[in-house]
C-alpha cells in the first residue's frame, strides 16, 4: 500500500496495523515471550534460545522497536531490550476493541 494512501484510513487501524506486522513472525513472538520472562534481557540471551543467527535477531528486535513494542539501550557492545508495557497495553486495547466489533458481525 502507498505511504499516501495510508492517510485514508483511521489513525487506530493505522496503529494496529504496525502492531500487527510487527508480531508477524514466529521469531518475533518467540522474542516477545522471551522478554516477557525478564525485566531486561540482553541481545545474546535471545540469541541462545532463538534458533537464527545473531544478525537475524537484531533485524527482528530492530523491527519490535521500530513499532514501539520494546525498548532498548545500547552500551559498548551490549544491547539490552525489554517490553515497552505502555505501547503493549495500548496494542491490547486496539485489538480488544477491533474484536468487540468483529464479534458482532454476522
Amino acid at each position: 500500500m502507498a505511504a499516501q494512501k495510508k492517510d485514508a484510513f483511521d489513525t487506530e487501524d493505522i496503529k494496529l496495523a504496525a502492531f500487527a506486522k510487527a508480531l508477524a513472525h514466529p521469531a518475533r513472538i518467540a522474542i516477545m515471550k522471551k522478554l516477557a520472562e525478564q525485566n531486561v534481557c540482553i541481545c545474546g540471551e535471545i540469541v541462545d534460545v532463538i534458533p537464527l543467527a545473531q544478525a537475524t535477531v537484531s533485524q527482528h528486535l530492530k523491527e519490535l522497536k521500530n513499532a514501539g513494542l520494546i525498548q532498548g539501550t545500547i552500551e559498548g557492545v551490549t544491547s539490552c531490550y525489554c517490553i515497552n508495557t505502555k505501547a503493549v497495553e495500548g496494542f491490547d486495547k486496539l485489538l480488544t476493541k477491533l474484536f468487540k466489533k468483529l464479534d458482532k458481525c454476522c
